[in-house]
């Protein structure tokens, strides 16, 4: 008797979890940006979810997505589930349709994007997926929303970790945190993005976690420049080591909270951004390494490399002690000071081990 209660117990308890999951699985998402991050998040949204409304900002990008189930300009391996999926290039009418928003849009264009929706986020919940800087603010999406936006911290949430697009469109296994300081919010997001090649875990460390994000293309355009100087992987394997030292020293300035520097999401984001052939930020690194000037590696590139803006937001976060942050120190010279990168590098050497 007692055996077949406990197994009573034990069906309830799943199917009461599996309706929980059920519930959360069918909220309404909004996923603004048409780019590849903004795409690969459409696809994982698609694996667990009924309702994706989706803001693209061309028009023609818009139709020939509803025709062919395909983004014609990124990731056109994805064919996307457009039963799932509502394409518009009206934000508006997104943000209308959608219970919780993901924002996807380059840093640079979002808060043009944002003031055409200030009268209607109020009671959004939203969750940033750039890791960048607002350049207009030089702040993390976070404190932008929150400073000129008035959404409340606890309605505010990231999307970040180690997780390329193009690989998420060929279905690697990827890995993703979702950090919020509303858990049930948080959860909320962990069960949606959830799949068989995409794992997904919780953090409460939101600042941390942000500014790691930011912090590790300042890092990915360093270890870029030193490829494209000719530096080999010795070199790369100790100026790597010394960002993840200086990334921990950052977070632990700017917002104090017991974590763990070697987690995916502060250690495994930067790795996989310094190294991978898919990383902008890299690829930038390596192009001005080789001899390109600033402007025309920009201009050469299809995608915004996120950390140009964030090495200037890191640099003024920490100019009254820039000196014990020194491969920040570096960039910010290389960037904004237009010095040689060769000349900055040999000096950078010097302070590494």
């Amino acid at each position: 008797m007692n055996f077949i209660i406990i197994n009573l117990i034990l069906i309830y308890v799943v199917d009461s979890q599996n309706f929980v999951n059920l519930y959360k699985m069918n909220l309404r998402y909004g996923v603004l940006g048409g780019g590849s991050w903004g795409t690969a998040i459409v696809k994982m949204l698609s694996e667990n979810n009924d309702v994706i409304n989706w803001y693209v900002r061309s028009d023609e990008n818009v139709s020939s997505i509803k025709e062919n189930g395909k983004n014609p300009k990124y990731l056109r391996s994805i064919n996307l589930k457009m039963s799932k999926i509502n394409p518009s290039s009206s934000i508006i009418e997104v943000v209308n349709k959608s219970e919780v928003l993901i924002l996807a849009i380059p840093s640079p264009f979002v808060d043009d994007e944002l003031k055409k929706i200030k009268h209607l986020i109020s009671e959004k919940k939203i969750f940033s997926a750039l890791k960048g800087v607002i350049p207009e603010s030089h702040l993390i999406v976070s404190e932008h929303l929150n400073k000129f936006y008035k959404i409340p911290f606890s309605q505010i949430g990231i999307i970040t970790g180690p997780c390329h697009a193009e690989e998420v469109a060929l279905e690697k296994l990827s890995y993703l945190t979702v950090a919020c300081k509303n858990k049930a919010i948080g959860t909320e997001m962990t069960n949606s993005l959830m799949s068989n090649y995409i794992n997904v875990k919780f953090s409460k460390d939101t600042m941390g976690v942000e500014y790691a994000a930011m912090l590790k293309n300042v890092y990915a355009i360093m270890a870029g420049i030193c490829h494209g100087l000719g530096y080999g992987d010795n070199f790369q394997s100790v100026l790597i080591s010394s960002c993840v030292r200086e990334m921990k020293k950052f977070v632990l300035k700017i917002y104090k909270t017991s974590r763990d520097i070697n987690d995916s999401e502060y250690l495994g984001d930067l790795l996989v951004t310094c190294y991978s052939s898919f990383s902008r930020n890299r690829t930038l690194g390596n192009m001005i390494g080789k001899g390109y000037t600033l402007k025309s590696a920009v201009s050469e590139m299809s995608m915004i490399a996120e950390g140009y803006y964030a090495t200037k937001n890191a640099y003024e976060l920490i100019s009254d002690s820039s000196q014990q942050f020194k491969i920040i120190n570096s960039a910010y010279k290389i960037l904004y000071e237009n010095k040689s990168p060769r000349k900055i590098i040999k000096d950078l050497t010097i302070d590494l081990d």
